[in-house]
């Protein structure tokens, strides 16, 4: 008996290598020392850009739309998901990413499968100005399915001390302004799965009219990076505070930034929650506080900005792409820190 009788395939984990070698390389920046296939990445921070430099790191996964991914075949967009989610959690306090590592587990390792999957990771890394400094390719014969595979994400940001995004200047008085998300994220796929496919039996293909698209490209659509938009707009101090509305929705992620002393109130009907949230609530019957703190309802990211500076700060994120924010709630007194809504359907 040897390893590859065991399970374990050297020979396709070297193969995976080759294929992702040049996907990650694509992604380095001026500030990567290393190549893929050392012990451990290397990263110099630029000399003289930062004064006070904070590094700001995270790590997350893509949770069980990996499953709609198996059942779709579709191995490419996971990845973009994953970078995107992480590159959000560091934005959040005012982080550009530096660079990014990968974690891939499966059971039977599948050259073509990683190599879909690291193309993605590349892409979102390069969209983002994030290098794929490494990862891990773990084959564990028994520990999963076939044809199944996890994957997690760890990202590092920087940010000088003093426009570090922390919330500590949040004031009664002050506004939400909230971003479009793409579509369900990364969050909330243990319930959407058991309406789709459990209780109404559809299958990835299966057209939904309400939709406009089958089911599973609707539930594969990317985690949306908000880099691009909030990323410029960092400067001066405007963006007192902001929530990457992920797993706990608005209900869960709000608080988090909130100074004791206040709370926040969400008007429901400052935006159109999108079709796809719309539609799962009808077919699985769920009621609406549980929407609010299991999806992200159509809102991927919340701004804490005066509100004085709200429209103008609107009118550069429209002028940026960002053409859907707008003032969804406000910051009200409240002790300990919480969310309610107003206008719920």
């Amino acid at each position: 008996m040897d390893y590859k009788t065991a399970g374990v395939d050297i020979d396709a984990g070297h193969e995976t290598v080759r294929r992702i070698r040049a996907l990650a390389r694509s992604t380095f920046t001026p500030g990567v020392l290393s190549d893929i296939g050392s012990f451990g990445g290397l990263f110099q921070l630029e000399p003289g850009r930062y004064r006070d430099p904070v590094l700001v790191s995270s790590a997350d996964g893509v949770g069980t739309k990996l499953k709609v991914a198996f059942l779709a075949g579709r191995h490419d967009t996971v990845g973009v998901d994953l970078v995107n989610h992480c590159v959000n959690d560091v934005l959040v306090q005012g982080a550009q990413p530096l660079f990014f590592l990968d974690y891939l587990a499966t059971g039977r390792l599948a050259p073509d499968v990683a190599e879909a999957v690291v193309a993605g990771i590349a892409a979102a890394c390069r969209d983002n100005g994030c290098a794929l400094l490494g990862g891990e390719t773990a084959e564990m014969p028994g520990f999963y399915a076939d044809g199944e595979y996890d994957l997690a994400g760890f990202i590092v940001g920087v940010v000088d001390r003093e426009r570090l995004v922390s919330g500590r200047t949040i004031a009664v008085g002050d506004v939400l302004v909230g971003l479009p998300s793409s579509g369900l994220h990364t969050n909330g796929y243990s319930l959407a799965r058991r309406i789709v496919f459990d209780q109404l039996k559809l299958r990835v293909d299966s057209y939904v009219p309400e939709l406009r698209r089958a089911v599973g490209d609707a539930l594969l659509e990317p985690h949306r990076s908000y880099l691009p938009l909030v990323g410029p707009l960092l400067d001066g101090g405007r963006i007192k505070a902001m929530a990457h509305i992920t797993g706990g929705g608005i209900t869960d992620n709000l608080p988090r930034v909130l100074p004791h002393g206040t709370a926040a109130v969400v008007d429901v009907a400052a935006w159109e929650v999108p079709a796809v949230f719309q539609w799962l609530q009808q077919h699985g019957s769920v009621p609406m506080d549980d929407m609010l703190r299991t999806f992200n309802m159509g809102l991927g990211l919340v701004v804490v900005t005066a509100r004085d500076q709200s429209e103008p700060l609107i009118e550069e994120l429209a002028a940026r792409g960002g053409r859907d924010a707008r003032v969804v709630g406000e910051i009200v007194p409240g002790e300990p820190p919480l969310v309610s809504y107003v206008n719920l359907p």
